[in-house]
């Protein structure tokens, strides 16, 4: 059993990582958990409960910009918690290297899409500085308060998304990891969501996945109270942290942070294999 203080601070750590870029901490917590001795099949609880409690953190800062789309969210949650419920069924029958393998190539290829692109695809437009920040109503598209003003934008490609929240949902059932780190590039890079929207929309719906994905350990016994009560904290700490530094910090470098994470997290899936 991993040491409470050290359980502490790694779940407050990742959570804060996991909410800067919409990732979800648990997508570092799960894999540091296993080294530090954990059997994955805990782990990947302890994963969901860290993402859920740094999404409520981070709720009220991302509420306040604007930066949440809930039509959005809740349209791509869909597809991704029908996702999530089938594999956390069928998780117990995957292998751990078959896993590992998936995770470390998804996560390859959201650092190589963050990677690629240069500049900032959503701009500040002068004709839209009285515009309230947030969703607007009965569509997919919205205004943020970014650093240079208010930005407009639309979400597009709506079935590719849809998709891609499929693949995130089952990646969060089976392992445990939220599928944060799939839906940010996704909305950023295939439906053309400003990063920061996509980030703080992927923290609100992975929180969405997680409840849903915990239903189903919840009735399997594979959640340890006394842990999860520590990570619950953690991850509450961490969500302030990580939204605080989401608010400050500008798109681009949200975005190369978050490929920064995914790369690392790809290396560390395949050397420990």
């Amino acid at each position: 059993m991993i040491a409470a203080p050290l359980l502490l601070l790694l779940a407050a750590a990742t959570a804060a990582v996991g909410t800067l870029g919409g990732l979800g901490g648990a997508v570092i917590l799960v894999p540091a958990l296993v080294v530090f001795g954990v059997e994955p099949s805990l782990a990947a609880p302890l994963g969901l409960l860290s993402v859920a409690a740094g999404a409520l953190a981070a709720a009220p800062a991302q509420l306040r910009l604007g930066q949440v789309h809930h039509r959005l969210g809740v349209t791509l949650e869909i597809a991704a918690s029908a996702g999530a419920v089938v594999a956390a069924i069928a998780s117990d029958r995957v292998g751990a290297d078959a896993l590992r393998l998936v995770l470390a190539g998804t996560a390859a290829l959201g650092a190589v899409a963050g990677f690629a692109r240069k500049g900032v695809r959503n701009l500040p437009q002068a004709a839209f500085a009285g515009e309230i920040a947030g969703e607007w109503p009965g569509t997919l598209g919205g205004a943020y308060l970014g650093p240079g003003g208010v930005v407009p934008y639309r979400a597009r490609r709506l079935v590719p998304g849809l998709g891609a929240m499929v693949v995130a949902g089952v990646v969060a059932g089976l392992s445990g990891v939220g599928g944060g780190f799939i839906k940010t590039p996704a909305m950023s890079e295939i439906m053309h969501v400003p990063v920061k929207v996509a980030a703080a929309t992927s923290t609100f719906t992975v929180s969405i996945t997680s409840a849903t994905a915990l239903l189903v350990f919840a009735g399997q016994g594979r959640i340890e109270m006394r842990d999860g009560a520590v990570v619950v904290l953690g991850g509450l700490l961490g969500g302030v942290v990580g939204a605080r530094l989401q608010e400050v910090l500008p798109p681009s470098t949200v975005r190369r942070a978050l490929a920064m994470v995914l790369a690392v997290v790809a290396v560390v899936l395949v050397v420990g294999r």
